[in-house]
């Protein structure tokens, strides 16, 4: 009997297309579910998403593992979204309206924040942490060296005034009162002429 060299180790099978398409139709559906109401069931995001709770639980074990991917994937597209909008806006405009998408953000988060810190440690080891205080560095940078927005902000003080938008449960008034929310944000870091 001779010893056959060892087998190198088999790769690592890929996502089969279908099982890529149910976690992103489960995660979009999450994502509308979350935002409607903070206490949306597994079992009705299932439904909304087409698919079978076992589908779910194949790709999200628990609630949290579905909130804390639903986090990291929606935090990234704010983040993306502050250096494309810095690009092609004049500063202040871009600005606001990446204001307005950090408040659809704050939608999802409502209700779910508690989940979100504990998964990420209150936010200080969070791997977006410092990205998303890049990303309102660079939109204040735009402004200041357009003399449009207040030189030296620190982005972690804008971080802190626009976690309040977190705070605004969802339901009627909800989008008038973060518009307005936003007006005051966006006034007290203008230059005043």
């Amino acid at each position: 009997m001779t010893d056959l060299p060892p087998q190198p180790p088999t790769p690592p099978r890929a996502t089969r297309s279908d099982a890529r398409t149910n976690r992103a139709r489960v995660l979009a559906a999450a994502s509308e579910a979350l935002a409607e109401s903070a206490n949306a069931s597994l079992t009705s995001i299932a439904k909304r998403a087409g698919v079978g709770v076992g589908t779910l639980y194949r790709h999200f074990p628990t609630r949290e593992a579905l909130i804390v991917e639903l986090y990291h994937q929606e935090i990234q597209k704010v983040i993306d979204l502050a250096h494309d909008l810095a690009a092609t806006r004049p500063p202040l405009e871009a600005l606001r309206a990446w204001f307005q998408e950090v408040a659809r953000y704050g939608q999802l988060k409502y209700g779910v924040a508690e989940v979100i810190h504990a998964a990420t440690n209150g936010g200080l080891d969070d791997e977006h942490y410092g990205p998303f205080l890049g990303a309102i560095g660079a939109l204040l940078d735009a402004g200041a060296a357009e003399g449009t927005l207040k030189a030296g902000t620190d982005p972690e003080d804008v971080l802190l005034q626009l976690s309040v938008l977190w705070r605004i449960p969802p339901g009627p008034g909800a989008a008038d009162r973060a518009a307005r929310i936003l007006d005051l944000i966006t006034d007290g870091l203008r230059v005043r002429t």
